[in-house]
């Protein structure tokens, strides 16, 4: 990223780095920090995690000060949809993140800088980024900004297999889910990850995807049908 893409990406995240370092990270595929290992770059990996719980944590508050009647249950499946991979990848492509990253070889061969999964990420690590460079405040401005809420909104993608099953489980006691990746193969631009989901420390479920977050998606379908069962 060039000095002209890093202002034009400031200018669209209406935010100024005071450490324009912690934007170069969260723009740092892990595909690119690999192959530059003596260069000591570091991926964006920490940063998405990071930003993750930033996210949900920011969105969760919008939706309880703006939505002051809605149940919890809605509440709940209006922040999956807003914070969903569909709506980060689109988020991305408003703030043109993918002409921005610095990928791997392999992942950019692979059409990376256009992969949903990839540019969700990056949406993550960059909130995350301006997390720590300016607080919570700049994260709501830009979340307020480019994720809108609306009461009419659907609640929930029929896809989001993660946010179904948990739901279903909390209607127990005492239960608790956790997703475990229990294999990783390929090269980086065509990644395989294997995700097993399991209810009290017991697999109930397991999917194979080219992200984690689509690796979960698909252990949590399978673990519908048999938690349906169970309940």
């Amino acid at each position: 990223m060039n000095e002209v893409q890093k202002n034009q990406l400031q200018n669209l995240l209406g935010y100024q780095f005071k450490d324009a370092g912690l934007l170069g990270v969260a723009l740092t595929h892990s595909s690119y920090a690999n192959e530059n290992k003596k260069s000591g770059k570091i991926s964006n990996e920490r940063l998405e995690f990071l930003g993750d719980s930033v996210l949900n944590m920011t969105v969760a508050a919008l939706i309880y000060e703006e939505m002051p009647n809605m149940p919890e249950g809605q509440m709940t499946r209006m922040r999956a949809e807003l914070v969903c991979e569909r709506r980060l990848a689109t988020l991305a492509h408003e703030l043109e993140l993918g002409k921005c990253l610095l990928l791997g070889r392999g992942e950019e061969k692979g059409g990376g800088r256009h992969r949903p999964s990839i540019l969700a990420d990056a949406v993550e690590a960059v909130i995350a980024a301006i997390y720590l460079d300016g607080g919570f405040q700049p994260v709501r401005q830009l979340i307020s900004k480019h994720l809108i809420l609306d009461k009419n909104m659907p609640c929930v993608e029929s896809s989001d297999y993660k946010t179904s099953l948990q739901e279903l489980i909390q209607e127990k006691s005492g239960q608790t889910i956790s997703y475990h990746t229990t294999d990783e193969s390929g090269p980086d631009h065509m990644k395989s990850f294997t995700v097993a989901v399991k209810l009290n420390g017991v697999s109930i479920g397991q999917g194979v995807g080219r992200s984690k977050k689509e690796a979960e998606q698909a252990a949590a379908k399978a673990a519908l049908s048999v938690t349906t069962k169970q309940q």
